[in-house]
């Protein structure tokens, strides 16, 4: 069977995805492409995760696109809400007929002679193999493995006689009304889970080794709801987004340069919210420095008013081993559950874990250096779509999308039909690709990409210095090489 062929074939029909669609039907008009999905819906992560109180920790009106403003009153939104803003968007633009579901990328195989990608994917359902190729691919399949997510290997689960759940696979029909649940972790999911369940649950229990830095903040936004009535809806939605943006930026640097002073604030805030007598040095104050980990946001402070109304509570300690009607802590206590959640975080994974070869060599993609975020080091047309770590995913994602149809009409405009960085500047060092300290990305980062020690191969995580990089950057830059046929610079050793 022939392969089906497009200009442009994009990886993941969620956030990202729909993204990278907008953008090539905007600026790339001549160029075709289609969206391969492995599940059966749009949504990426905001149609897998349906845990109870599932949300955005980023405001919407940063997290939401560019081009479609986000006109819901809530500034942080559930994750049904998303799902609809997403689809909508896909509707409204005419990108989910471009999409074609339950395909999983497997694997693809550049050839350099013909300057094309051939992508093999799997039909979820019968595993039947398709065929697609490509001049140029890219993947907006997010960080992390959608099958299954991280869970530590607890002695003694296996006597537990209730039931465990993972927030990556949430029953439909789980029923805790008037349960004991205890939730183990410590992360945004768990800090979600905690008031949520609460509300019907007997008691919530938020089982944490050491805390999470938390900060509180309102779910409306007073000035952005002034804003709108003030002014038409895309200026107010851009006022706003930079608002935000600007201050996140803001309060990013001043979290490095002042880490003891912001620690203060953060602490002081939650001491606020949960009074004197609560012991917040033992359950509220972490060990690291703000921003060494993501902080969890706390909307409307729900987790301390569920604390306080005693539905909820934090205990600082570490399992010991499951018991037939709990879990029996390391200090010696016993916590009752009839319901455990397991928090313990997500299986990162690059590029959805497709494998990737150029002219039959199989690319270790953990050897590989990050070309301004979007590229890897000796991998030919492509390019991936992943987000900030220290503020909203969809703001580098989008860049990255006008970065890529940079790129392609570059090309065009040129001649050329191949692009692909190579780092020939030896003092350039390997380092970690995400600047964070996190368990789940320490756990995986010997099979992670890296990013450089100096640019163009360091990650900024500025959103104003990546617009000046990516949007106005030169893109023959000396280091992203081009060529009509065959690979450039092959007698070089990419990293």
């Amino acid at each position: 069977m022939t392969p089906t062929h497009v200009d442009v074939l994009i990886i993941g029909g969620g956030l990202s995805g729909v993204a990278a669609a907008y953008h090539l039907k905007k600026r790339c008009r001549n160029k075709s492409f289609a969206i391969l999905e492995a599940r059966n819906a749009i949504g990426g992560t905001w149609d897998l995760f349906r845990y109870p109180g599932v949300r955005s920790d980023s405001d919407m009106f940063t997290l939401g696109y560019s081009f479609r403003p986000w006109l819901e009153g809530e500034a942080i939104a559930n994750g049904d809400k998303i799902l609809a803003y997403i689809r909508a968007a896909a509707i409204e633009y005419g990108i989910d007929k471009k999409i074609q579901f339950g395909l999983c990328a497997k694997r693809a195989s550049w050839s350099s002679s013909e300057a094309t990608w051939t992508v093999e994917a799997e039909r979820a359902d019968t595993h039947e193999v398709l065929r697609y190729t490509c001049n140029f691919l890219f993947s907006c399949s997010g960080y992390y493995h959608y099958g299954e997510g991280y869970l530590p290997a607890f002695p003694g689960s296996e006597a537990f006689q209730g039931l465990t759940v993972h927030p990556q696979k949430w029953p439909a029909e789980l029923d805790y009304a008037g349960k004991q649940v205890v939730v183990i972790g410590s992360g945004a999911t768990a800090v979600t889970l905690v008031p949520a369940m609460a509300k019907s649950a007997a008691k919530v229990t938020m089982l944490q080794r050491s805390p999470t830095y938390m900060f509180s903040r309102p779910n409306a936004d007073k000035l952005a709801d002034r804003l709108r009535k003030l002014l038409p809806t895309n200026w107010a939605y851009r006022l706003i987004r930079w608002r935000n943006i600007l201050f996140g930026i803001y309060f990013f640097g001043l979290c490095k340069r002042s880490p003891e002073r912001v620690k203060k604030w953060l602490i002081k805030q939650v001491e606020g919210a949960l009074g004197s007598s609560y012991d917040v040095a033992t359950h509220f104050t972490p060990r690291y420095n703000p921003w060494d980990q993501r902080m969890c946001l706390v909307p409307d402070g729900d987790l301390f008013e569920a604390i306080k109304a005693e539905k909820a509570r934090v205990i600082t300690d570490q399992i010991d081993h499951f018991t037939p009607h709990g879990i029996k802590l390391k200090s010696g206590a016993e916590l009752p559950a009839d319901i455990i959640v397991t928090a313990t975080g997500l299986n990162l994974i690059a590029l959805g874990g497709m494998q990737v070869r150029v002219d039959g060599r199989v690319v270790d993609i953990a050897k590989t250096l990050s070309y301004k975020g979007t590229m890897y080091s000796g991998v030919p047309n492509l390019a991936s779509a992943f987000g900030y770590t220290n503020a909203s995913w969809t703001l580098k994602a989008e860049l990255t999308c006008d970065y890529v149809c940079r790129v392609l009409n570059y090309m065009d405009a040129k001649g050329t039909r191949i692009c692909v960085p190579f780092n020939e500047d030896r003092s350039v060092q390997e380092e970690p690709w995400l600047n964070l300290n996190s368990g789940y990305i320490l756990r995986v980062a010997d099979k992670l990409p890296k990013q450089g020690s100096k640019a163009p191969w360091r990650l900024r995580q500025n959103y104003v210095l990546d617009i000046l990089n990516l949007r106005h950057g030169a893109l023959d830059d000396g280091v992203l090489k081009f060529s009509a046929l065959g690979l450039p610079g092959t007698s070089r050793q990419p990293r």
